[in-house]
């Protein structure tokens, strides 16, 4: 029984030294704590895609506001008023527009019982301008405007008041227009009134309206498309300086 005594104890001991051993402990360590358990490894993933970057703000340099259109550059396009004392008008409103003496724009204008005064290759100049300053209005509609042109004399005043200034005219010719005639309307349109094809020395103006009543008076009758009659009245100013 001995000998079966020692062959047990023999058997535990080396019973304890293999459990030490599964347990990471050594022999006589059987207190010791376990090691924490190693995390299994997660099944694998793809690569990690970062994010694309967000840019920065762009810094926006100082934006002024455009400025606004101005047709300082081209004085004609804007408007003046016209006065005549010697016939009782006063600040007759003058509307600029791109065309030539009487035309449908220029009819337009006149319809609203204003004046109108055309610019560009087929027009006048502005007002106080070398050339000529061509101002047209009715006589009969729209209230008349210029109904006393005709008694306009030699020798009266006309005041373009134009941008804060006053340009002082003074009469000096009356002439007559023809619209069935291409040199007579060449002849009121040309910078020079009278004269096409002259250069311009002097500011001057020509203030022209319809000769209606002269023109039934002679039993005249005829009238363009625009309901005009054949002739048209025109004074003739120079500029002699500035009020």
């Amino acid at each position: 029984m001995s000998l079966y005594r020692a062959v047990a104890a023999s058997l535990a001991s080396a019973l304890v030294v293999a459990l030490a051993a599964c347990s990471g402990g050594r022999p006589g360590d059987a207190g010791a704590a376990a090691p924490a358990p190693v995390a299994s490894a997660s099944p694998a993933a793809g690569p990690t895609v970062a994010p694309p970057a967000v840019p920065a703000a762009a810094a926006v340099p100082d934006q002024k506001p455009s400025p606004e259109p101005s047709d300082s550059a081209d004085p004609r396009s804007r408007a003046a008023s016209l006065s005549m004392p010697a016939i009782g008008v006063k600040d007759l409103r003058v509307v600029p527009y791109e065309g030539t003496t009487d035309d449908w724009p220029g009819t337009r204008i006149q319809d609203r019982g204003v004046a109108a005064s055309p610019y560009g290759d087929e027009g006048g100049v502005g007002p106080g301008e070398r050339g000529n300053y061509l101002v047209t209005a009715h006589r009969l509609s729209a209230g008349g405007p210029l109904r006393d042109l005709p008694s306009l004399d030699e020798g009266d005043m006309v005041y373009v008041e134009f941008d804060g200034t006053v340009y002082a005219y003074e009469i000096i010719e009356t002439r007559t227009t023809s619209f069935r005639s291409e040199r007579s309307l060449a002849e009121q349109r040309a910078a020079v009134p009278g004269s096409p094809g002259e250069k311009p020395t002097e500011a001057m103006i020509t203030i022209s309206t319809c000769a209606t009543p002269e023109d039934d008076a002679a039993g005249n009758f005829w009238r363009d498309a625009k309901g005009n009659p054949e002739h048209r009245i025109d004074k003739i100013g120079v500029l002699r300086g500035k009020a």
